[in-house]
């Protein structure tokens, strides 16, 4: 089996889009698209299928794509074992617009010779996350393990960064014009957050915000996406959603969408890094110190009950 078409596999899988991967592997999207159309005829089954903005995983392509991730993973193990140096540092995150995302392009803009390679692992169970820590697949994943009693011995929990929420609402709402926020002035508004994953971290999040304010979180529907969450929004005079702050969504101009910032308190969505206890990457330490140079949220500040708090459990990695 060619390693690189594999390889190609997983970072379009990653990306969604064959001309990102193209990129990131230095060939062209054309090379992508051969490599991955001849591991289709090996195994033959389809691994993708098109799609208006890019490519998605048919359901053989999400039962390969671990395997090939462990293949990938095996073969740079190999090379960087008889090779001078390491690797990058690998960290996952929920996506490329995340306030992950974001801030950990903020510490390589003034780092730039960070060797860092950041990752999707496209997953809405922490478990899954822990495994992949684990198996070394990852240096360190952007999850929260809500039960932390649930994490195995060999790996830990650090607070990162809390992300603080706005209201997304579109020009007719009627919160579209208020400057600030407070969380009882959401209460009786649908704020609709589509695709809340059972059992992820989100989930319990949105069911303690709902309950210890009083709001209206609605998550009933498929998730088509941000592009038509914030369609719906543009011609919407009742529908509302809440982002973080640090969160990158881009509209077309006559959306006039309005991010609204939300205090008395803050509602803080508080993110967490998952690494191994033993043998950290070496270049976690000044990724986590980026981290503790954030300016402070807004005081008072409400966070959930399985939250750790800022600057806890930020030690040594």
């Amino acid at each position: 089996m060619d390693t690189e078409a594999v390889r190609s596999f997983v970072r379009a899988a990653e990306l969604g889009q064959l001309r990102h991967a193209a990129d990131e592997l230095g060939v062209t999207q054309q090379a992508v698209s051969k490599r991955i159309a001849a591991l289709e005829r090996e195994l033959d089954v389809r691994l993708f299928t098109r799609t208006p903005r890019g490519v998605e995983l048919t359901l053989d392509g999400q039962a390969f794509l671990p395997h090939a991730r462990t293949i990938v993973t095996g073969v740079d193990r190999a090379v960087t074992a008889i090779g001078p140096g390491s690797r990058a540092l690998r960290i996952d995150v929920l996506g490329l617009r995340s306030a992950q995302a974001v801030v950990l392009h903020d510490y390589w803009r003034s780092h730039p010779g960070t060797d860092l390679d950041v990752v999707t692992l496209r997953v809405d169970d922490p478990r899954v996350a822990v495994a992949a820590v684990q198996a070394g697949d990852v240096d360190a994943s952007f999850r929260s393990v809500t039960d932390p009693a649930a994490l195995p011995s060999d790996v830990r929990m650090i607070h990162a960064f809390d992300s603080p929420l706005e209201l997304l609402v579109g020009p007719r709402h009627p919160l579209a014009r208020a400057r600030t926020l407070t969380p009882s002035r959401l209460r009786r508004h649908r704020i609709w957050v589509p695709g809340i994953a059972p059992r992820s971290e989100w989930a319990e999040f949105y069911d303690q915000l709902a309950t210890d304010f009083d709001l209206r979180v609605d998550a009933a529907g498929p998730n088509f996406g941000n592009e038509v969450l914030l369609d719906i929004l543009a011609d919407s005079a009742d529908v509302a959603t809440l982002v973080g702050s640090r969160d990158r969504y881009v509209w077309p101009a006559n959306h006039d969408l309005r991010r609204i910032p939300i205090a008395g308190p803050t509602l803080a969505y508080p993110l967490s890094l998952l690494l191994p206890r033993a043998d950290p990457h070496p270049g976690l330490r000044a990724v986590i110190d980026h981290f503790s140079n954030l300016a402070p949220l807004p005081e008072p500040v409400w966070r959930p009950s399985w939250a750790t708090t800022p600057g806890g459990g930020q030690q040594e990695p």
